[in-house]
């Protein structure tokens, strides 16, 4: 059977990269979008767009029409890139076909990392080091918890991100309280904490992070990238990022975690490390991240290497180089945040400075999305920022 493979959502920057990973390979692919089309279905590297329910809005309908893309177009292999679709697709995927590949371990394994309460009981059975952690079924076990909290702020973290309940997907935030009241009022008010969440020390550091490829249980490969620019400038989403060597405490703990859940598939394994250098576990997402493009550039190519170790297909070895990506819209939003930010936070000197440096991104640095091989994605992206900032 000819290999057909269908990516969904299709307005993230990750899946624009796995399109153009898997689609320079000379493979049919097809890309998926709640919306009539998106910024990776137009790239000359898409054969075919779809469009689906809201994931978010009616799961069931969502999963009910992937199911008629596998038949309409005889897709192999699905590839779904956010939570939401993920969640939809192991939810549902005994009822998915045996001859289409979900890149995923079992759902259980995939629960293991993905819920951040087992996640934490793992990691401190592990010997990886966690904040100081409380383990709260519901509000009302946090709101007990409190009393015997005696250092703040803490961090409010529920167990997932996005939670599936009584047929729709619900998002959730980590909440930093700066006090007892803050995180009372914040376990009162939110609906997440109906809940499993986690009360935990708030660790003082830099977020570091270690991207991983597993195949059934084993190592193939690990990135890991330095934040230039972040949106909002006091940290954010990656706008300018550069491939950087892999801290080999942090990929050890990595390996340790993704070992012992037997996990297939990609992971981004995220950490927090404080002044004396210890990393501290914040999270793990079972699923690609926003630059993605970055590791492709610098020769590790992990949406065509996942498709090759879970279709039983040898795995080229990793030979990593220097690269560096910039988001250029993304930037240009930092740009403008930093200009009208106050002048006790930057100076006129400074905000110059910025200027200069969004001029000037440094030698040999790519754009992630504009490419001249493949300009719709860009032209698609900019007409609907346009279109924003007229609204």
């Amino acid at each position: 059977m000819e290999p057909r493979i269908l990516i969904l959502d299709g307005n993230q920057r990750a899946s624009l990269a796995a399109v153009r990973s898997l689609g320079s390979k000379g493979l049919w692919v097809a890309v998926g979008e709640s919306a009539p089309t998106s910024m990776a279905a137009v790239s000359r590297y898409c054969s075919q767009k779809v469009t689906y329910s809201d994931p978010y809005r009616y799961p069931r309908a969502f999963f009910d029409d992937i199911l008629n893309q596998i038949s309409a177009l005889g897709i192999t292999f699905l590839l779904p890139i956010t939570e939401a679709t993920t969640y939809v697709l192991l939810l549902y995927r005994n009822e998915i076909p045996d001859h289409v590949v979900l890149p995923f371990p079992d759902t259980e394994a995939v629960d293991q990392l993905a819920n951040k309460n087992k996640l934490f009981k793992m990691a401190a059975e592990s010997a990886v080091p966690i904040p100081e952690t409380v383990f709260c079924e519901n509000s009302e076990q946090g709101l007990n918890a409190l009393g015997a909290i005696g250092d703040f702020p803490v961090v409010l973290k529920p167990f997932k991100s996005k939670i599936l309940d009584k047929g729709r997907i619900l998002s959730s935030q980590v909440i930093v309280a700066k006090s007892r009241d803050e995180a009372r009022s914040a376990l009162s008010s939110h609906e997440s904490f109906d809940f499993p969440f986690t009360i935990q020390s708030f660790i003082y550091g830099t977020g570091q992070g270690i991207f991983a490829l597993f195949n059934h249980g084993e190592p193939v490969c690990y990135f890991a990238h330095r934040r230039l620019r972040e949106k909002p400038p006091g940290g954010g989403v990656s706008v300018l990022c550069e491939s950087a060597p892999v801290d080999e405490r942090l990929k050890s703990s990595a390996e340790t975690l993704l070992r012992k859940a037997k996990w297939h598939g990609v992971a981004m394994v995220e950490f927090r490390v404080s002044a004396d250098g210890t990393g501290y576990l914040m999270e793990v997402n079972p699923r690609f991240w926003g630059s993605l493009q970055l590791a492709i550039d610098s020769g590790i190519d992990f949406p065509y290497w996942l498709y090759l170790a879970s279709t039983g297909r040898p795995v080229p070895k990793a030979v990593q180089e220097h690269r560096r990506v910039r988001w250029l819209l993304g930037d240009l939003d930092r740009l403008y945040l930093v200009l009208k930010a106050p002048s006790t936070s930057y100076s006129t000197g400074a905000k110059l400075l910025e200027i200069i440096r969004f001029l000037k991104p440094g030698l040999r640095t790519r754009h992630e999305v504009n490419r001249l091989s493949d300009l719709r994605p860009f032209w698609f992206e900019l007409k609907q920022y346009l279109g924003a900032l007229r609204n």
